[in-house]
C-alpha cells in the first residue's frame, strides 16, 4: 500500500475527575486498537503545552496523531465500521462532546529549516 502521507487527528478531553482512566485505556488499549485498523500505519498522543501568548486555554488537551496509507477514506470508512461494531472501544472516560477528528492530506513539498 503507498504511502498517502495522511494523517488522521483525534483531540480529545477526558471527563472530568477521570483523566488516569482516560490515559490508562488510550494507552494500554486504544493505540493498539486503532493501529490494528489496515492502512494505520502508526499513532502518537501528545499533551498540550500551554503558552500565554496565544490567549486562553487550549480546547483540547491531548492529541493523538495517527499515521495512515493508501487511501485515507477507505482507512477511515474501516475505523469507522470497527468502531460501531464496537472492535474499537471507547470509554466511559473519554469525553465525546468535545472530540475532533479530522484527516489531512499533505499540500505541496516539506520545506526544512538551512
Amino acid at each position: 500500500m503507498a504511502d498517502s502521507g495522511a494523517k488522521m487527528l483525534v483531540f480529545s478531553n477526558p471527563v472530568a475527575g477521570q483523566e488516569d482512566a482516560f490515559n490508562e485505556w488510550y494507552d494500554t488499549e486504544h493505540l493498539a486498537q486503532v493501529t490494528a485498523v489496515p492502512g494505520v500505519v502508526g499513532g502518537r498522543r501528545f499533551d498540550v503545552v500551554p503558552a500565554s501568548s496565544t490567549g486562553g486555554a487550549p480546547a483540547h488537551r491531548y492529541l493523538a496523531v495517527y499515521d495512515l496509507t493508501g487511501a485515507p477514506d477507505e482507512v477511515v470508512k474501516e475505523f469507522v465500521e470497527r468502531a460501531g461494531s464496537g472492535e474499537i472501544g471507547l470509554s466511559p472516560a473519554l469525553d465525546m462532546s468535545t472530540l475532533a477528528v479530522s484527516v489531512w492530506r499533505p499540500r505541496g513539498e516539506p520545506h526544512t529549516a538551512e
